[in-house]
């Protein structure tokens, strides 16, 4: 059973919530307002850091100049190591002309004489990150410095900036916060906790997506948003691109404003659009999507319609899902809705409420769409699924519902196991009481050895 101490701040978590819940049902509302709100004046937030003093550097990040949507990255640390090698076989090494030569042919650069899978560190790549950081403090001898408009001034930008030479590349993972559709953010002080966390240990760029809530903007608003990120994290990939082949490396900038004949070209595809940290260290073609509670349905959302778009995406490619406690409902109650709908924090009165807040009043339905996966003609088809692990709680009513979707994607031979947690309660993993927990840290563990199996660049070296 849960602790004393988590049961007293269930209680008053639930107080809490079902009183902002009521006042934003009794609130009117302007619906016409597209605009929208990404947090709430009572969350607690985490600035942003764009150096790695923790291990992890954040920036933030407005997307959409129509809507409020926006993101966080999380690049980690690891990322300023030299780039890894992949699968591809390589080129077999010409005989030796005699052994008193040999050790002329091996490499006199210490950085290639280990394979770095883990970037754990030693002494040559600790003095590349000292390099790294000194010039993307100063300013100086940086041409991303310069392309990210900042007129040479050493105070203007003191983060992280790349630089040209060994840029290492990492799967991108985007992650939807919870909330009941109502509250948290992107930039809470528990999901920039649990995101630093996730890219630390899964060695990924995590890029946490600020959706708009409810109930000032209702589905499919949020929805919309998170496709929103995969096309803006797809045309992200492809600027960069256009942006090598115009030249624009080491140098260049400089090359571009002497020709004003192509600075059209600089504004509207270069320096201006291109976001560096994605551009110098994303590999978009291993994205990954993880979804925490109601995030969870936005996740799985995503994915299938990133199975309908197909090459559409192209370089994006989804490779797997994580739903963490997805906030799944339907018209049929399951067993796990009948004997705990009165669980702790989010009970299932509460999380009615919070639907009503999320659905149309003309379009409110258990059986809807966006809250039940296990209607037919949902669509697409579920072989067509990525991988999908779920993971649960035993003390959360919505938990059968999960299992019972994660069974389905089972029967169609999608890998999709599932992770049940003992004396665990809705977001033991994300919440902010519970984040420092043992458990909370397993969670973690275990969501990095398996999604590391889809993501890592020499097959799957983990095995779940």
């Amino acid at each position: 059973m849960p602790s004393v101490a988590v049961k007293l701040y269930s209680v008053f978590f639930k107080f809490l919530l079902k009183h902002r819940l009521q006042n934003r049902i009794q609130s009117p509302l302007d619906e016409s307002d597209h605009f929208g709100v990404t947090t709430r004046p009572e969350e607690s937030v985490s600035a942003p850091n764009p150096s790695f003093t923790e291990g992890v550097a954040t920036k933030d990040i407005h997307i959409d100049p129509f809507t409020s949507l926006s993101i966080r990255i999380f690049l980690p640390e690891s990322a300023l190591n030299p780039p890894e090698p992949d699968s591809r076989p390589q080129s077999k090494p010409k005989p030796r002309a005699n052994s008193k030569n040999a050790d002329a042919d091996l490499p006199r650069d210490p950085l290639h004489l280990r394979r770095n899978s883990y970037g754990s560190p030693n002494a040559a790549v600790a003095a590349r990150k000292e390099e790294y950081r000194r010039s993307s403090y100063s300013g100086r001898g940086s041409a991303d410095a310069e392309a990210m408009n900042l007129n040479g001034k050493s105070d203007v930008y003191r983060g992280y900036a790349p630089v040209d030479m060994n840029r290492r590349k990492l799967p991108v993972m985007l992650q939807f916060h919870g909330g009941g559709w109502v509250s948290g953010s992107k930039d809470s002080v528990a999901n920039d906790y649990f995101c630093r966390r996730i890219a630390r240990l899964c060695d990924v760029i995590v890029v946490a997506v600020g959706y708009r809530l409810a109930p000032e903007n209702r589905f499919p608003a949020a929805f919309e948003d998170g496709m929103k990120v995969l096309h803006w994290l797809g045309k992200q990939a492809n600027l960069a691109e256009c942006r090598k082949s115009m030249g624009n490396v080491r140098g260049s900038a400089t090359e571009f404003k002497k020709a004003d004949g192509n600075r059209h070209l600089v504004d509207g595809f270069g320096s201006s659009v291109v976001e560096p940290w994605l551009a110098a260290h994303a590999d978009p073609s291993r994205c990954v999507l993880l979804g925490v509670s109601c995030g969870a349905n936005i996740a799985d959302y995503v994915a299938r319609q990133a199975v309908v778009a197909g090459r559409l995406l192209d370089p994006v490619k989804v490779v797997a899902q994580v739903l963490m406690y997805p906030f799944f409902i339907g018209s049929v109650p399951t067993h796990s809705e009948i004997k705990l709908a009165n669980s702790y924090f989010y009970d299932k009165a509460m999380c009615m409420l919070a639907w009503k807040l999320f659905l149309p009043e003309e379009e409110f339905s258990l059986d809807h769409p966006a809250a039940n996966p296990l209607i037919p003609d949902r669509g697409p088809p579920l072989k067509l699924m990525p991988p999908t692990l779920t993971v649960v709680a035993e003390h959360d009513w919505m938990r059968d519902r999960a299992i019972a979707y994660s069974e389905e994607l089972r029967k169609v031979n999608v890998d999709a196991p599932v992770l049940e947690y003992k004396d665990a309660v809705h977001e033991f993993a994300t919440l902010d009481m519970l984040l420092k927990t043992p458990q909370a840290q397993a969670c973690a563990e275990d969501i990095a050895i398996w999604v590391k199996k889809f993501i890592s660049l020499r097959g799957h070296e983990f095995s779940y």
